[in-house]
């Protein structure tokens, strides 16, 4: 099957096969990942450095040994000199045959300063793909009974301050680098195009304006909102917390029609005032105040938003301890944790979100990176140590494919990806 299969999200038998197809044969999928990965990339200056023994004409197969034996996992600071040296100017073909279009910020600092990461337009393809396989998800899942009669998400979206490199690159996170792709504005395949917020909104610079005018449109529409969230915990309940001190100036918006004079960003202005705030509406803001004025602000979710199904955010993890909060406000409702991202790649998908959040587990996507896994220590989360027998008698780090890791011993997810980096990140 093609790496990045097209498919109907609304269309539930075939969405069905598709995933059967992806988990059946995930070894074979994952050779053909790493072949592509190597057919690709092992002339590039960094990938040729071990693996310029490899006689021309290798096959699939012998490429796939030596990448095994000879390239060493490697630690950021390994592709560091290269991502500075495309920074400046020298071409991506020294780290990735595909032309790099941005650099990615991770979590993580190096030296003091943010990692940054390649990504090529092929990552916003695969991003693509997998909130649609999300998508399909949720609809066979979560909304089995709505067909076409799907209502809207007040899923929260913002994009974080970029920069440029000498070289005019762009750096910035990844979620910004989507949301400004044609991938996202063009496609309806992640369900955008059911959500409250205007786009003018997502990709306002300002984050109180986006803030302030997402969840303005989003009690705007409550009436047809079947769910709320946004990708992690902690941002929903940003978005609540904001709420809370603000509700007051948003629904004297909604009594007279007119938005806040303080929203100056115009194309965000001009977008709420169009299409959202259409005029005075004194029924709807009683009806929301009335809500907001109550105390404490137990269950404010289903009481603003009476139709949400459920809270759509990533609670595992170190998200994990928003999850009360996220109980207070829903007040029962279901806490969804859609995925597991790290900035290397969206990598795995809840095959069944309904599970409460102690049981999530998540399916990596074969067709998206190649997967190994490096066994840690029973103690805590530090990696593996020669003492711990994990390493071969070269002193190499022995690494588990995708479909040999065993029910019950704890792992590092080391990730090799289509830009040609390989490492393990750190969640």
């Amino acid at each position: 099957m093609a790496l990045l299969p097209e498919f109907d999200p609304a269309d539930v038998g075939a969405g069905r096969g598709l995933i059967d197809r992806l988990t059946a044969d995930a070894a074979a999928l994952q050779r053909d990942v790493l072949t592509e990965i190597l057919r690709r990339n092992s002339h590039t200056e960094y990938l040729r450095g071990f693996l310029d023994r490899v006689p021309p004409g290798a096959s699939a197969a012998d490429l796939r040994e030596a990448f095994k034996e000879r390239v060493p996992v490697s630690e950021y600071e390994d592709i560091k000199p290269y991502v500075r040296r495309i920074a400046s100017g020298e071409p991506s073909s020294i780290l990735c045959s595909e032309p790099i279009t941005h650099l990615l910020t991770s979590s993580g600092t190096s030296g003091g300063q943010l990692k940054l990461f390649p990504s090529t337009a092929e990552k916003l393809d695969q991003r693509l793909f997998y909130n649609g396989v999300q998508a399909l998800l949720r609809k066979m899942h979560l909304h089995p009974d709505q067909g076409d009669r799907r209502g809207k998400g007040m899923y929260l979206m913002f994009i974080f301050p970029g920069s440029l490199t000498s070289s005019g690159l762009p750096i910035m996170a990844s979620s910004s680098a989507y949301y400004h792709s044609s991938q996202f504005r063009e496609h309806d395949i992640g369900g955008f195009g059911r959500c409250t917020s205007p786009i003018e909104a997502v990709l306002c610079p300002d984050g109180r304006q986006s803030m302030y005018c997402q969840l303005l449109c989003g009690l705007l529409d409550r009436g047809v909102v079947d769910h709320v969230g946004g990708t992690f915990a902690n941002a929903f309940i940003r978005g609540i917390q904001f709420l809370e001190d603000n509700w007051e100036e948003m629904c004297s918006n909604i009594r007279t029609g007119r938005l806040s004079d303080w929203i100056a960003h115009a194309p965000l202005r001009d977008a709420v005032a169009a299409r959202h705030l259409r005029g005075p509406d004194p029924a709807l803001a009683d009806e929301i105040a009335s809500e907001c004025a109550r105390k404490p602000w137990d269950g404010i979710v289903r009481r603003l938003w009476p139709g949400a199904r459920y809270i759509l955010a990533i609670v595992t993890g170190s998200m994990s301890q928003y999850i009360p909060v996220l109980e207070s406000y829903g007040a029962g409702l279901p806490l969804v944790s859609p995925m597991y991202v790290c900035t290397e790649c969206a990598a795995g998908i809840n095959l069944n979100p309904l599970d409460l959040p102690s049981a999530v587990s998540y399916a990596l996507l074969p067709n998206i990176a190649y997967f190994e896994f490096a066994e840690v220590t029973h103690g805590d989360d530090e990696k593996v140590q020669a003492s711990t027998g994990l390493y071969d008698n070269l002193g190499k780090l022995k690494l588990v494919d995708l479909v040999d890791v065993k029910i019950g011993r704890r792992y590092e997810l080391v990730v090799t990806t289509f830009a040609g980096s390989l490492q393990i990140p750190s969640g």
